[in-house]
């Protein structure tokens, strides 16, 4: 039996310039966390006592004899990927919900592939790791999805993540005073907006539009080395930050038409008016988690203003993609 917590991210800068179809060309830049809430996958070989080969419990329960019978895109394309034909079952369990913006879907790829290559008796890389996610989600399930939700699930930690050129992915960890990066955690909220999306479909209407939004892609990727050097400049105060945020945000609902709508910006007025600084609806937009920057002594205020929504605390994590319990077994 395998066990694997793979943690959720949020993204705050640099989101959109992910995509391959921009950074092959131009290079990306993105500033995210992962939090501490996950994905969990226990993975196991399956006995031979059943009359199925395959049993995958997610929220839905599949029993099926062949790999190509999986409805699953990502657990199919991970057991092909992996060339995993043993009978084995996977059971499926999470923190937060799906296509809510924090990267499940990816994190889901990341923790399966990190479960299977257990189970096998394999150790790989956090970077390995995440470039077999990043292949499985574009190139197999030709998912609309960017490449910074599998890097950072399996790194774990709050990171400045660089994308293209012969390394493919560079991860440098955020060094902090860490006074400043408590007091960051300190400023920021996260509510559930209690709405869910695609964001393939999001994604995928953004990425047609890339080309015509060099202008804008360029600014949010530069806003990355921006954010940096707030944070590790103690002289600068906190709240520069939020401004930044505020700015992203705006530039990033324009890329196209989907990323935002009345209800989102309603939400997103309210918490600015209630005293927040700046924010962010996290992953592709339309729905989800919206994130606030906000002072300890305005949060109250906002919490009461949005007390239609759901209020979610959370911290920063720097794990990443573990495997948390292994007990082999034997199959006879």
């Amino acid at each position: 039996m395998i066990i694997s917590r793979t943690p959720f991210r949020i993204s705050f800068f640099g989101g959109g310039t992910d995509y391959p179809v921009w950074y092959e060309k131009h290079g990306g830049s993105v500033l995210s966390t992962t939090i501490d809430k996950y994905c969990y996958i226990s993975a196991r070989h399956l006995p031979p006592f059943f009359d199925y080969k395959y049993r995958i419990r997610y929220t839905t329960r599949e029993e099926v004899n062949d790999i190509s019978q999986i409805q699953h895109p990502s657990v199919k394309e991970s057991l092909n990927y992996v060339n995993f034909n043993s009978p084995m079952e996977m059971v499926h369990t999470s923190d937060l919900p799906a296509r809510t913006g924090i990267g499940s879907s990816s994190a889901f790829t990341v923790g399966f592939l990190n479960s299977l290559y257990a189970l096998q008796g394999k150790m790989v890389s956090k970077k390995q790791l995440a470039l077999d996610a990043i292949y499985v989600e574009q190139n197999l399930i030709k998912e609309n999805v960017g490449s910074q939700d599998h890097t950072a699930s399996a790194f774990g930690g709050f990171n400045r993540i660089d994308f293209g050129g012969a390394e493919k992915i560079s991860v440098k960890p955020i060094i902090m005073n860490p006074q400043r990066l408590e007091s960051l955690q300190d400023h920021l909220m996260l509510f559930f907006t209690g709405f869910s999306r695609s964001a393939s479909e999001i994604a995928g209407e953004q990425i047609k539009k890339t080309p015509d939004k060099y202008n804008e892609l360029m600014q949010m990727k530069s806003m990355v080395d921006k954010a940096v050097d707030i944070l590790v400049n103690d002289s600068v105060p906190m709240e520069e930050f939020g401004k930044l945020l505020d700015q992203s945000w705006k530039l990033k609902r324009g890329l196209t038409h989907l990323i935002s709508n009345d209800q989102i910006d309603s939400i997103y007025e309210r918490g600015l008016k209630a005293g927040a600084i700046g924010g962010k609806l996290c992953g592709a937009g339309a729905g989800g988690f919206i994130l606030f920057f906000a002072k300890p002594e305005n949060q109250l205020k906002i919490k009461e203003e949005l007390k239609d929504l759901l209020y979610v605390p959370f911290r920063f994590e720097n794990q990443g993609s573990q495997i948390i319990f292994h007990n082999p077994q034997k199959i006879s």
